[in-house]
């Protein structure tokens, strides 16, 4: 039988909080593309912490001119 590990999955305002971003802006995100993985259970949208952290990691440049695309 599976078992799922313990964890606590967010709401929006929680994980908007958890990212150091706006509600509206992860709903922006969430409608228009770009933004974390998530999962919606019935109408309620919820997000994994880990899938918040690699949607981070993904963010992570070394300049405003870094675009986040290798160089070919």
């Amino acid at each position: 039988m599976y078992s799922p590990p313990n964890r606590q999955m967010l709401r929006t305002p929680q994980a908007a909080q958890y990212l150091g971003i706006s509600a509206s802006s992860l709903n922006k995100y969430r409608v228009f593309g770009g933004g974390p993985v998530f999962c919606k259970v019935g109408r309620v949208v919820v997000y994994d912490p880990n899938d918040l952290d690699v949607w981070l990691a993904s963010c992570r440049r070394t300049s405003t001119s870094d675009n986040g695309k290798e160089a070919a």
